[in-house]
């Protein structure tokens, strides 16, 4: 594995790591930069299937960063590109936002509820009782069964919202069945995709995140390195204890960038 100092791509978490809410954390800008500088790439990564890159970029551009779109991955775009990758299937029951279902129509995928070769469930902030009623009906009949990401709660600005692992808790009561595959952190598959997205090997990138148990745990499941920023979601305490070990831990995403520029 190489050292931080080589890594070549870094794949970024959002909330907790580069922005808090509707503002920036202390260096995020800089981190850019100092990216820029050296020549290295970089990748927003987020769980949150709900929302496409679009949604994303502008949320940048509120901050007062024009961050392309091309530069942004949501476990909806890396559940298309697993898709792709695994099978010839077609015909897709998405169970999700109009975002999430953008992702694949844009991708060449035709919405069919009726007779679909496969069903995806992502984080669907539009969930009703019919929703649930197809869905378990496709899982129940054996129909290959994709989610995008694992996440049980969403933290919000007002606090936590049942995300999609309460939804796969809920097929699960009713089918007996999880899902085939899950997509988003911690799994493989999020990092595969982020890999040929950017045109770079796994050896290649570091993950920097907040979460434990997500963004640091993709250092057991990809054999990448992790780096931990302690401004959001976890303290230094928590991340001694944790069967989750980080390759580095820094205060926040400014103070990575100042190693970097010290260690160019």
């Amino acid at each position: 594995m190489k050292s931080l100092d080589k890594v070549r791509g870094f794949l970024l978490d959002m909330d907790g790591t580069f922005y808090l809410g509707d503002a920036l954390l202390p260096g995020a800008a800089h981190f850019l930069d100092v990216l820029a500088a050296q020549g290295k790439e970089y990748l927003f990564l987020t769980n949150n299937s709900s929302q496409n890159r679009l949604s994303y970029a502008r949320k940048f551009t509120r901050l007062d960063l024009s961050i392309p779109e091309d530069k942004i991955l949501t476990s909806g775009e890396a559940t298309v590109r697993y898709l792709k990758n695994t099978s010839r299937a077609r015909r897709i029951c998405v169970v999700g936002t109009l975002d999430l279902e953008s992702e694949f129509q844009e991708a060449g995928y035709t919405l069919d509820t009726k007779t679909p070769e496969f069903v995806v469930l992502g984080f669907d902030t539009t969930l009703n009782y019919a929703k649930l009623v197809k869905l378990c009906d496709l899982v129940r009949a054996g129909l290959p069964y994709i989610a995008t990401h694992p996440d049980f709660n969403c933290p919000t600005e007002t606090g936590l919202v049942p995300d999609i692992g309460a939804m796969i808790a809920f097929v699960k009561a009713s089918t007996g069945r999880e899902p085939d595959q899950v997509i988003g952190k911690p799994n493989r598959w999020i990092v595969e995709s982020a890999s040929q997205k950017l045109g770079l090997a796994l050896d290649d990138l570091a993950m920097v995140g907040d979460r434990l148990y997500t963004d640091i745990a993709l250092g057991q499941t990809s054999g990448i390195l992790t780096v931990l920023v302690l401004s959001g979601e976890t303290s230094a305490v928590e991340a001694a204890s944790s069967p989750h070990h980080p390759d580095a831990i820094f205060e926040d995403i400014g103070a990575l960038a100042d190693w970097l520029e010290r260690h160019a």
